[in-house]
C-alpha cells in the first residue's frame, strides 16, 4: 500500500509540472510532511523484552539452573525478600531496596540471575540494554526511561502480578558519570529521569517495582546512582571457581551423551578463568566435534580440542615451512619441559598446529585454582614464559619474534614483582619508582632466570630434542604422551 501510494503522488505531480501547474508549494509540503513522519517514526516507543510469553511456556530461568555463582545467587535472593515478604520487611521497620546491581565480567551470567529473579519472586519482568536509551534527539531517553517504568507497572497488572522487575544490561552506558559527554546533554537527562524514576519507588506501591542493572565497568556510574536508597545493593557476579564450572559443565552437558562424568571434573580443572559463556560454547564445541567424527559419545579429545578452539580460534589453514616447524616444535617444547621440571603436573597439552595468532600453543593444566603467589611462584612463571626462547637458543645459537609476547608476559611478572613489594627493592609505591629504577629492576630480574632456564634445558637438552620430534611428528601430543618422553 505504501509503495502504491508513493507511486500516484509521484505520478499526480509529474502530470501537474507537464500541464503547467506551479508544484514548487506542493512539493514543499510533501517534504514537511515526509521530516514530520520520520521525525515521529525515530520517536516511537521502543518494544521493550518482555520475558512473560517465555515464562508461560515454561522456559523461565531457575536459580538451581545457574552454576558457579552460589555466594552472588544467596545475597540476591537476600535482596528479593522485599518482593516476597512486603509485610514482614513493614514490620521490622526496613527500607525497601529499590536497586540491585549486578557487577562482573562478561558471560557470568547476569542476565540470567535477573530473569532467575523474576521467576523467584513470580514478577513481571521486562529488559532492556542501556543503549536503547540513548538517541540523538532530545529528550527521547528521558521519556524511554519514563515509558519502561510504565511497561512494568502494566505488566504487572494484567499478569495480576504484585510485583515487577525491570533489568538494564550494559547500564554503564546510560548510568556514566554527568558531564563526560561533551557532545551534548541528552545522556544526562537521561540518567537524571532514572534517578527521578528510582526516588518514586516506593515500598507502598502496586505494583512493586525493583531494578536490576548489570555492568562490567562500576567504575564509569554516576556516584548519584550508587548511593544508598537508589542501588543499595552491589552483588559481584564473578568468574567461576574449579567447583563452580564443573557445576556449570555439568548444566551444560545435561542433553550430551559424555562418555564418562568424570571428563567434565578435569575439564573444570584445566579451564581457569573461563566465564558461564566459555563453558557453555566449550561444551557445544565439544559435541561438534564428536558428531563430525561420528562419535556416538563426547570423549576427552573432544574436550581437549575444545578448549584450545575456545581459546585461541579456529585451526588456520596456512601451513609453515619445514624449518618454522622445526623451531616452533623446539620452542613449544622448552614451555612444556621447564613447566614440568619446575611444577609436575602443569602441562595439559602441547601442539604446534596454527591457531588465531599463534603458531602453536602449551595449555596448562593447573591443580588448583590460585589468586596468590610467591616470588618463587612469579618467578616459576618467568622462567616457563623464557624457556621458548632459551630451547632456540639452546639448538639453533639465536631466537626468533616468536617470543614477542612471551617476552611481554615475562616483563609483566617482574613488573608485578618490584610492585608487590617483594623484590630487591622492598616495600615499594608503584607510581613513586623513577622509570629507570624499575626497568633495571625488571632487567634484573629477568636476566638471572634467563640463566638458570637455559642451564636447565642444558641439562636436559636430549629431552627436549626428544619431545620436539615428536611433536614434530605428531603435531599434539598430550599429557601423557609427553611424561613418557620425559620419563624415557
Amino acid at each position: 500500500m505504501k509503495e502504491i501510494l508513493i507511486g500516484s503522488g509521484l505520478g499526480i505531480i509529474v502530470f501537474l509540472v507537464i500541464i503547467g501547474v506551479n508544484v514548487t508549494p506542493l512539493l514543499f509540503i510533501v517534504l514537511l510532511a515526509g521530516a514530520f513522519y520520520f521525525f515521529m517514526h525515530m520517536q516511537n516507543p521502543v518494544k521493550f523484552d518482555d520475558a512473560s510469553s517465555a515464562a508461560r511456556k515454561g522456559s523461565q530461568i531457575r536459580f538451581d539452573e545457574i552454576g558457579g555463582q552460589d555466594s552472588a545467587i544467596n545475597e540476591l535472593k537476600e535482596a528479593l525478600q522485599f518482593v516476597l515478604k512486603p509485610e514482614k520487611i513493614s514490620r521490622m521497620g526496613i527500607r525497601p531496596l529499590k536497586g540491585v546491581l549486578l557487577v562482573g565480567p562478561p558471560g557470568t551470567g547476569k542476565t540470567l540471575m535477573a530473569r532467575a529473579a523474576a521467576s523467584f519472586t513470580s514478577s513481571a519482568f521486562l529488559a532492556a540494554s542501556g543503549s536503547e536509551f540513548i538517541e540523538m534527539y532530545a529528550g527521547v531517553g528521558a521519556r524511554r526511561v519514563r515509558q519502561i517504568f510504565n511497561d512494568a507497572r502494566k505488566k504487572a497488572k494484567n499478569q495480576q502480578s504484585e510485583s515487577a522487575i525491570i533489568f538494564i544490561d550494559e547500564l554503564e552506558v546510560l548510568g556514566a558519570r554527568r558531564g563526560s559527554h561533551d557532545s551534548h546533554m541528552e545522556y544526562d537527562q537521561t540518567l537524571n529521569q532514572l534517578l527521578v524514576e528510582m526516588d518514586g519507588i516506593n515500598q507502598n506501591d502496586n505494583p512493586r517495582i525493583l531494578l536490576i542493572g548489570a555492568t562490567n565497568r562500576a567504575d564509569m556510574l554516576d556516584p548519584a546512582l550508587l548511593r544508598p536508597g537508589r542501588f543499595d545493593r552491589q552483588v559481584q557476579v564473578g568468574l567461576p571457581d574449579k567447583d563452580g564450572r564443573e557445576k556449570i559443565l555439568q548444566i551444560h552437558a545435561r542433553n550430551k551423551p559424555i562418555k564418562d562424568s568424570i571428563i567434565l571434573k578435569n575439564v573444570a580443572r584445566e579451564t581457569f578463568g573461563f566465564s558461564g559463556a566459555h563453558l557453555e560454547s566449550l561444551t557445544n564445541e565439544a559435541a561438534i566435534l564428536a558428531m563430525r567424527e561420528n562419535s556416538e559419545y563426547i570423549g576427552e579429545k573432544h574436550f581437549s580440542e575444545a578448549i584450545n578452539k575456545v581459546m585461541l580460534g579456529e585451526k588456520l589453514d596456512r601451513k609453515p615451512s619445514n624449518s618454522e616447524r622445526e623451531r616452533v616444535s623446539i620452542h613449544e617444547s622448552g614451555h612444556a619441559l621447564i613447566s614440568e621440571i619446575i611444577n609436575p603436573g602443569s602441562v595439559a597439552s602441547l601442539t604446534i598446529i596454527p591457531r588465531g595468532g599463534a603458531l602453536g600453543f602449551m595449555r596448562k593444566s593447573p591443580q588448583d585454582d590460585q589468586y596468590l603467589y610467591t616470588r618463587q611462584e612469579l618467578e616459576t612463571q618467568i622462567m616457563i614464559s623464557l624457556a621458548g626462547a632459551m630451547a632456540e637458543e639452546t639448538k639453533y645459537g639465536d631466537r626468533s619474534t616468536g617470543a614477542r609476547s612471551d617476552f611481554k608476559q615475562a616483563w609483566d611478572i617482574a613488573k608485578e614483582i618490584v610492585e608487590s613489594g617483594i623484590s630487591a627493592l622492598g616495600i615499594v609505591y608503584s607510581e613513586a619508582i623513577p622509570g629507570e629504577t624499575l626497568y633495571e629492576e625488571c632487567k634484573s630480574i629477568i636476566a638471572n632466570l634467563e640463566q638458570k632456564t637455559l642451564s636447565i634445558l642444558q641439562e636436559n637438552q636430549d629431552i627436549l630434542y626428544s619431545i620436539a620430534d615428536a611433536l614434530i611428528a605428531a603435531e599434539t601430543l598430550n599429557r601423557n604422551q609427553m611424561v613418557e618422553l620425559i620419563n624415557a
